[in-house]
């Protein structure tokens, strides 16, 4: 006898926050997102383990210059009111996608593709050039054109009471005097496409801050909920909660601005930041351990970069001695204030410069505690350093966007290898570009340029390494951590599988397959 899932059960999730758009062009908050993953389904989805697997599509064809994308839909395919899913329900939901006045988030993932109808089961994307991950822009949930074509996208009740072709489907909602929807009750979708979903009832409910979501778990309100701080998550663990945690594509590191300030010309300041600062203690105290130390800019959790890490580790000490002999070398000696400065000499007249900066970042508590480490480390080996926080909206518009700082403490999300160029191509560092380092190579330049089309796995894998080795020679910043996605999650719960989370909506990708109640049967009988 074999155990196998039975369909039945349920479960209550904890969400922050308050569903308004849950349609898949406008989606852009986890309330929304999160719903959008269990209502809507696109041509492919990614499984558990981050694979592009086919859900509408039935197949699929790339072209060898890798340019045209063909899909042929499966036979049967059903929205959840019953009516069926076409071609023009896909054609509809690019179109929007691209429209400007909608102001889709996904608008930029489609521009310049063109889009064409080949029959009532054959659809046909091209591209200008080729464009590695454009096979993921194909996992956006496809909207009804029946429900959402004659009223404005912003005003349709369906982004409240939406329909899809996903695992799941609305079957009641709750809502507050005020109108605004608490919580939602949903029930499998007996014709999804991957498979009717075991788990046979789900109760998703809405909070307003993490105070309250960790409230209801307390009460038995809900059984799940993710997204939540290092913190919070140690003390649940405490109370013998089960969390489970996976490395988010996070970079978080100082990122030195050599135009505001030209010590961080000097190759041995960055290496001796580099290497005084204690990672593994950021991790310990301000993670509680839900993280990963890094040292490049490619996240740890594309598996194909995983041995670019990887040093030899000296004792604490033994790094203090060191990089103290290294500065010295370079001329920096303790002035007397006790802080390292430099003398230097230039047709008779000396110059003294200090090592001096300060680092600008978030009033984010994480953030905030890490800064005060770093300045701790530095403070011991003679650097003078001053930390400087701001609410988030401040720190964006008035520092990040002129470049008004000496060092920032950021984290930058990369969601695809593409996401690399943004940050570090020389034409990204100005506003509105993403290169917060202001970092300048042209050989670096080259290098994404190239990566960017090509198709070939293990040629493009090649390419990011090389870019990977410029980064570390140039050190334009320092690498500190990814942090973890946390997720705690009822203990009775099977086949709930978290590797290679990029987003925290990936956690319910599986959902379909995830079960609580089993039964067993001869062995004979499993498919």
């Amino acid at each position: 006898m074999v155990e196998v899932p039975l369909r039945g059960g349920s479960i209550s999730m904890g969400i922050v926050g308050t569903p308004r758009f849950i349609n898949p062009i406008l989606a852009n908050s986890l309330a929304d997102e999160g719903l959008v993953s269990f209502i809507y389904s696109g041509l492919m989805r990614k499984n558990s383990i981050g694979t592009l697997i086919p859900d509408l599509a039935e197949k699929y064809e790339i072209s060898e210059n890798g340019l045209i994308y063909t899909f042929i839909l499966k036979s049967n395919l059903s929205f959840q009111d019953g009516e069926p899913v076409t071609v023009d329900d896909i054609l509809f939901t690019i179109d929007k996608i691209k429209d400007p006045i909608v102001k889709s988030p996904h608008k930029i993932n489609w521009s310049g593709v063109g889009v064409e109808k080949i029959d009532e089961k054959t659809i046909q994307f091209t591209l200008k050039k080729p464009y590695p991950s454009f096979l993921e822009n194909t996992t956006l949930g496809i909207m009804p054109l029946h429900i959402w074509e004659n009223s404005p996208m912003e005003l349709n009740t369906a982004n409240t009471n939406p329909i899809g072709s996903g695992p799941y489907m609305i079957d009641g909602a709750n809502k507050q005097s005020s109108g605004i929807i608490d919580s939602y009750e949903l029930r499998p979708f007996k014709k999804f496409a991957l498979g009717m979903p075991y788990v046979e009832n789900i109760g998703l409910h809405f909070y307003p801050n993490e105070n309250d979501l960790i409230e209801a778990l307390d009460n038995g309100e809900v059984d799940q909920i993710s997204s939540i701080t290092p913190l919070n998550a140690e003390n649940l663990k405490e109370e013998n909660y089960q969390i489970e945690s996976s490395v988010l594509p996070r970079i978080f590191g100082l990122f030195f601005n050599q135009n505001a300030n030209q010590l961080f010309v000097d190759k041995t300041v960055i290496r001796a930041i580099d290497q005084i600062v204690d990672k593994n203690r950021i991790v310990q105290e301000v993670l509680f351990g839900y993280g990963v130390v890094i040292d490049n800019p490619i996240p740890p959790n594309m598996l194909e970069y995983q041995k670019l890490t990887g040093k030899n580790i000296l004792a604490r000490a033994e790094i203090l001695q060191k990089v103290e002999n290294d500065l010295a070398k370079a001329g920096w000696k303790k002035g007397t204030d006790g802080f390292l400065e430099k003398t230097t000499t230039e047709k008779k007249k000396k110059t003294v410069t200090k090592l001096e900066f300060s680092i600008s970042t978030g009033n984010i508590e994480e953030l905030a505690k890490t800064a005060e480490l770093i300045r701790n480390d530095l403070h011991a080996i003679g650097m003078k350093v001053d930390v400087k926080t701001f609410e988030i909206g401040n720190l964006n518009q008035n520092v990040i966007r002129p470049r008004k700082y000496d060092v920032l403490l950021f984290g930058e999300i990369i969601n695809h290898e593409s996401d690399l160029f943004a940050f570090w191509h020389s034409t990204q560092r100005n506003d509105p570009g993403l290169n917060v380092a202001s970092y300048t190579n042209t050989k670096v330049d080259k290098i994404l340029e190239d990566a960017s089309v090509i198709v070939n796995k293990e040629a493009r894998i090649k390419k990011y390494l090389q870019f990977a080795e410029e980064i570390r020679k140039d050190m334009p910043a320092v690498f500190l951590y990814s942090p973890d996605f946390i997720y705690i999650m009822p203990k009775d719960l099977k086949n709930f599988k978290m590797s290679n989370i990029i987003s925290p909506r990936d956690h319910y990708l599986n959902v379909y397959k995830w079960y609580i109640q089993t039964e067993n049967v001869w062995k004979i009988f499993v498919k």
